[in-house]
């Protein structure tokens, strides 16, 4: 794959933006069920997504109940033609993979939107941003005036300052083809009921804790591979 295909291009313009960038908006946690069997955790789970407070802002730690054990960050055997260092997006499986050497990758469960089945092929994170600022598109503001009161004015325009309550959460990567950003992002979350689910419309979210691993082991010029349908490995 050489280019990244998606609906966003060919239906061009703000209005396709605003739906590529909606999968940022928050969704309700779910209620516990008493009568659900627990969502187990572990000392390996505790040191993995407990609280982070070293940060300018205060990383809370993840309800086990709240992150499936099938999503878990997570070394596995990846045998691909990629490079060590690319990153594989899965939608389909909700799943991405850090390529590692020895055919070994560093496994991510991660949310993607409704819409996300509708794009695959190759991109380069050309930005990183810690705790990012969010700039929702006036189409986006027009269908949900109730955002306008969550919003102040910013270096970059409306928007919503990095923080606690930031849809991107602690960390964004940005990607772009061709120099060209497609206004696609993998971003932390602090809904992590809705890893492993197609929520919303657009980005690639993973919990904090996990997108904060994975920014820190990747560079500026990264590939990013996004597979199409039951293609399963790159």
């Amino acid at each position: 794959m050489t280019e990244l295909t998606r609906r966003f291009f060919v239906a061009g313009g703000t209005a396709a933006a605003a739906a590529a960038l909606a999968g940022c908006q928050t969704n309700t946690a779910p209620t516990p069920v008493a009568e659900a069997a627990p969502n187990v955790a572990g000392p390996d789970f505790a040191m993995m997504y407990g609280p982070i407070n070293t940060e300018p802002f205060p990383v809370p730690a993840i309800d086990p109940y709240h992150l499936d054990p099938a999503f878990r960050r997570e070394l596995v055997a990846y045998p691909t033609s990629q490079l060590p260092g690319t990153i594989v997006i899965d939608p389909y499986a909700h799943y991405l993979y850090s390529v590692r050497e020895n055919g070994m990758a560093m496994r991510y469960g991660v949310g993607v939107g409704r819409d996300g089945f509708s794009w695959s092929g190759d991109a380069t994170i050309e930005a990183k941003r810690e705790w990012p600022d969010w700039y929702p598109p006036k189409e986006m503001i027009a269908r949900q005036p109730e955002l306008e009161a969550q919003l102040t004015d910013l270096q970059g325009g409306r928007g919503v300052a990095g923080g606690p309550t930031n849809p991107l959460g602690a960390r964004a990567m940005y990607l772009y083809q061709n120099g060209k950003d497609t206004l696609y992002r993998i971003h932390g979350t602090y809904e992590p009921w809705t890893i492993g689910k197609s929520v919303s419309s657009g980005c690639i979210r993973m919990v904090n804790q996990d997108v904060m691993d994975l920014y820190r082991r990747t560079p500026i010029g990264t590939k990013v591979v996004v597979l199409e349908s039951g293609a399963g490995m790159a």
